[in-house]
């Protein structure tokens, strides 16, 4: 009996252990992203996002014009500082606390999958104005 406690809470606490792993390869991700972005380095930025999100925007350019023109909280900040982040159905869902050049706040939650090679892309982001900001 004490073994099976034993080995519960080794797979409680590795599972924990490879959720904190994955939420900060999704971060690392993100800030390679976000850094890519406010260099305006269209290339590197679009390497990050998953296939879902090229079949859209099929170049790096067409892609920094919507960030741009759609995510402008995202494309210019004055702070980009992580906030929760979760786990369901295999994606990470990260939530990124935004002040745009303007001193608005924002929400971004990031949406990554994981590929087919093992990496994490960026499928989705949703742009969220704080009320009263």
């Amino acid at each position: 009996m004490r073994t099976v406690v034993l080995l519960v809470a080794f797979f409680i606490s590795f599972t924990t252990l490879a959720k904190a792993e994955d939420i900060a390869v999704a971060q690392s991700v993100i800030r390679f992203q976000d850094e890519a972005i406010s260099r305006d380095d269209a290339t590197a930025a679009y390497a990050f996002a998953a296939p879902g999100i090229k079949s859209i925007f099929r170049n790096p350019e067409a892609f920094m014009q919507m960030v741009r023109n759609g995510y402008s909280p995202v494309y210019r900040h004055k702070s980009f500082e992580f906030g929760s982040a979760t786990i369901l159905d295999g994606k990470i869902m990260q939530d990124v606390h935004i002040i745009d050049a303007d001193g608005v706040a924002w929400v971004a939650r990031y949406t990554l999958k994981p590929q087919s090679d093992g990496s994490l892309k960026i499928s989705a982001c949703s742009l969220l104005k704080l009320v009263g900001a």
